[in-house]
């Protein structure tokens, strides 16, 4: 069983915990009542055409491969501070084991940032669609990787019904045919989720077999602003970086002087 296949496994039985304690009836009732209020829904592809760096900066405190990187990392301080320092929007990890997040994470760092929020989740089931809605992701992610097509087109109907965004994670050409009506925004994930082996030119090979209606996202990898200004050249709008701000002492800081970089 490879490390994708571990977590998602993990993932389907940890939702039938989550379900017991709030039914999916229950949930649906609670995201029907925000459904009702007036739209507040940012757009995260909107967001990184107009956005001068397209950079998403990501609140992660550790990954399977390299364990933590910021174990008491705080989303009351960094979120903000990402958003003063000019990140485009954010990614929050709301998975638990393996990425130390929580969906209170990403409902801490809602009240106080403008910007799109993207949840950042392995998402198998229809339920953790609703929970996105209720905890205030504006955007979330499904990763072909983890899905069938079907599943991913289903999934990514739900998210359009409830007004969220959706960024359809691909590692190969083989799941370019996942690409479907509802689908927002397409990222190349430079890191081999099976293997977790990473290598930018993963997007630049994908690039043009990407239709050029979707904004697109390279996420992984990225460690200079001369890997945005290459990878701008193949069209990419948008730009994944977590552990690269995240292992500094700083992340906001890191993250304000990576963008002085590219200017």
């Amino acid at each position: 069983m490879t490390i994708l296949e571990e977590i998602c496994a993990r993932k389907r039985h940890d939702l039938q915990a989550i379900k017991q304690q709030v039914s999916p009836r229950e949930l649906y009732r609670k995201v029907e009542a925000i459904m009702d209020q007036p739209a507040n829904c940012r757009s995260l592809s909107q967001a990184l055409r107009q956005s001068p760096t397209g950079i998403i900066s990501e609140f992660k405190r550790k990954s399977p491969s390299k364990g933590w990187i910021k174990q008491d990392a705080s989303p009351e301080i960094i979120a903000p501070a990402y958003q003063q320092a000019g990140a485009a929007a954010l990614s929050i990890l709301t998975d638990g084991p393996y990425f130390g997040g929580s969906n209170a994470d990403l409902q801490t760092a809602r009240p106080l940032v403008s910007l799109p929020i993207l949840r950042k989740e392995f998402i198998v089931d229809e339920y953790q669609v609703f929970e996105a809605k209720q905890i205030g992701a504006d955007a979330l992610l499904l990763i072909a990787a983890c899905l069938t097509r079907e599943q991913c087109r289903t999934l990514s109907r739900t998210a359009r019904q409830l007004n969220i965004e959706t960024l359809l994670e691909i590692h190969s050409d083989e799941e370019l045919d996942y690409i479907g009506d509802d689908i927002n925004i397409v990222g190349v994930n430079n890191r081999d989720l099976h293997r977790f082996r990473t290598d930018v030119q993963t997007s630049v090979t994908l690039a043009s077999l990407i239709p050029a209606e979707f904004v697109k996202i390279s996420e992984s990898g990225i460690t200079s602003a001369d890997d945005i200004q290459m990878l701008r050249l193949y069209g990419y709008n948008g730009f994944l970086i977590g552990e690269r701000f995240m292992r500094e002492a700083d992340p906001a800081q890191a993250l304000q002087q990576f963008i002085a970089a590219l200017k």
